[in-house]
This record gives C-alpha cells, sequence and structure tokens, in this order.
C-alpha cells in the first residue's frame, strides 16, 4: 500500500481516535485556543504601547492623531480581551446564577473596566522600574533605551498587567502572558508574584521568581536567580497541595547576584541586604546581612616565563 492509499483509508480513523481522547482527558472545552494566545500577545503590544505613549509618538505634529490611535487600540484591546474571558469562563458547580451568560458577561466587563482603570497606576510604577534600570546600570543612557532594549522592562511591564487579572482570579490569561515575556526575554516571572516599585532585573536570562514571592521596593536581582520552592507538599493521594505558601519574601532595598538560588515560603531576606552570586539559602537571614560563599575561591596560575636560544 503506497502513501495516499493507507492516508485515504487511515487518517481518518486517527483523527477519530485523537477527538475521543482529547474529550475524554483533562482539557477544559472552555479554552482560548492557539489563536486565543496569538491574540494575547496583540492585547499586550497595543497596552504597551499605551502605557508608554511618548515612546511610540516620536513627531509631535502628529501627536493627535497618535492619541486618536491609541484610544481606538485600547478600546479594541478592552472588546478583544473580553471576549477572551468569556471564552474560559467555566461552569460553576453549586450557583446556577453563575453559569448564566449574563454573570458571566458582566464579570469580564467588570474584569477590563478594572483593568483599563489601572494603567495609570501601572504606568506609574513602571516609570519607576525604569529609573531604577537608569540608576542601576552605568551602561544605562537613556531611558527610552531602556524601555526599547530592556528585558528586564519588557517582563516587568508584561508583569505587571499579568499580575492585575491574576489578583481578579482571571484563568489561564495572566499565565499566558507571562510565558510569553518568558519566551521573549528568558526571565520567567509567575504572574502571582507580588513586586514593589523601582524594581530591576540586570541583564536577566534564567532569572525565576515564583507565584507566591513577595519582593519589596528597590530590589535589583542580576541573571540566574531563582526565588523558588523548597519542596512540594502533596495529599495523602499524592496530589500537589496548591495556594500555600512556596517562594521567599525579599524585603525592601535587596540585591541579589548572578547565580543565587533562595527557597522557601518561610525565608525572607531582610532589607539592605547582598547576597552574593551562587549562593544557596533555605533559610532566613536577617536585614544588613551580606551573605557570600568562603569555600571556593578563584586560582590564579602565571605561566612561566622562557626564552630559546638559537
Amino acid at each position: 500500500m503506497n502513501l495516499i492509499q493507507w492516508l485515504n483509508n487511515e487518517t481518518s480513523i486517527i483523527v477519530n481516535s485523537l477527538n475521543s481522547m482529547n474529550k475524554s482527558s483533562m482539557y477544559v472545552k472552555e479554552t482560548i485556543g492557539e489563536e486565543g494566545k496569538k491574540s494575547i500577545h496583540n492585547i499586550l503590544y497595543n497596552l504597551r504601547c499605551a502605557l508608554f505613549f511618548n515612546v511610540q509618538n516620536k513627531d509631535k505634529l502628529e501627536a493627535e492623531k497618535f492619541k486618536t490611535s491609541t484610544i481606538s487600540n485600547l478600546n479594541m484591546c478592552a472588546l478583544e480581551l473580553n471576549n477572551l474571558i468569556l471564552k474560559i469562563s467555566g461552569e460553576s458547580e453549586l450557583d446556577d446564577e453563575k453559569n448564566s451568560y449574563m454573570y458571566k458577561e458582566q464579570r469580564a466587563n467588570k474584569i477590563v473596566i478594572e483593568l483599563m482603570k489601572k494603567l495609570p497606576h501601572i504606568c506609574k510604577v513602571l516609570q519607576k522600574d525604569i529609573e531604577a534600570a537608569y540608576k542601576g546600570d552605568p551602561a544605562a543612557t537613556t531611558f527610552e533605551e531602556i524601555f526599547l532594549s530592556y528585558p528586564s522592562l519588557e517582563a516587568t511591564s508584561i508583569h505587571r498587567i499579568a499580575h492585575e487579572l491574576y489578583k481578579m482570579d482571571v484563568p489561564i490569561i495572566p499565565r499566558v502572558m507571562s510565558e510569553y515575556a518568558h519566551q521573549s526575554t528568558g526571565i520567567d516571572i509567575h504572574p502571582g508574584a507580588k513586586i514593589g516599585e523601582s524594581f530591576f532585573i540586570d541583564h536577566g536570562t534564567g532569572v525565576v521568581i515564583g507565584e507566591t514571592c513577595i519582593i519589596g521596593n528597590r530590589v535589583k536581582l542580576y541573571q540566574g536567580v531563582t526565588l523558588g520552592a523548597k519542596s512540594f507538599s502533596a495529599d495523602p493521594k499524592g496530589t500537589l497541595i496548591k495556594n500555600v505558601k512556596r517562594h521567599p519574601n525579599i524585603e525592601d532595598d535587596v540585591v541579589v547576584y548572578a547565580g543565587a538560588t533562595i527557597l522557601g515560603g518561610d525565608t525572607t531576606i531582610g532589607k539592605n541586604s547582598v547576597i552574593g552570586g551562587n549562593v544557596w539559602l533555605t533559610h532566613s537571614v536577617p536585614p544588613h546581612s551580606k551573605v557570600y560563599n568562603t569555600k571556593n575561591s578563584a586560582m590564579i596560575k602565571e605561566e612561566a616565563s622562557f626564552s630559546l636560544n638559537l
């Protein structure tokens, strides 16, 4: 049997099997799909353009045109986000009223309105993040350079949008947003993480910040830092227990250098502390501490000089 004959005979059987498996699996009926992911990426782009309007609008003569365009884009974002939230509104087992389309539509409307109202606040906080990057990196020359090229600002701006949706119990969408930032920047911030003002990640690649992490103001992280969980508790059936504090607290004015790993929901790094590179911490550190490794040190060996006489 050649390939064409086989495909004509067997493809429909395979598709039916796959369809049956999907229907009987754990996947929910309400999903945004791959097109929904693309829609979320588009929403993020337009929201970030609105947050940094002056970066997008470089022609003073066209200011009114850009303003009109931004209003139009924000309105489209709001409607698109509203539709996505409606798509993932699951069924309530206990309340028939919450299963009605009217209730779901009202809830989606409320979520989108709250996010839109939060945009000025998000912008204000992000401006402080940009200032922290400018003050914290001697290589930074302008604020615009930071907005256009720094992975920290891209990841943080997306996080601050996703976090607002996370706080309103929106499923799926905040995580898709955070993973988009992760793919783009190499910085993995769970949308549930609480991050204070004037936050800066220098270089950024490989940074991981867990869901229940709480970070204070004026905190600076370097590449490869992990703020993670020490372990995962399970119930008697072996299922992981969710919604418990698993990740550390980082208080104000802390600096964590490259490659450091800080684990555990009961671990707190006190304010004004410095955590050195490649440090492994699973316990709390008091304020004004300096933590660094002492066992291993770099060895420098100079090659002996010699001359060759001919």
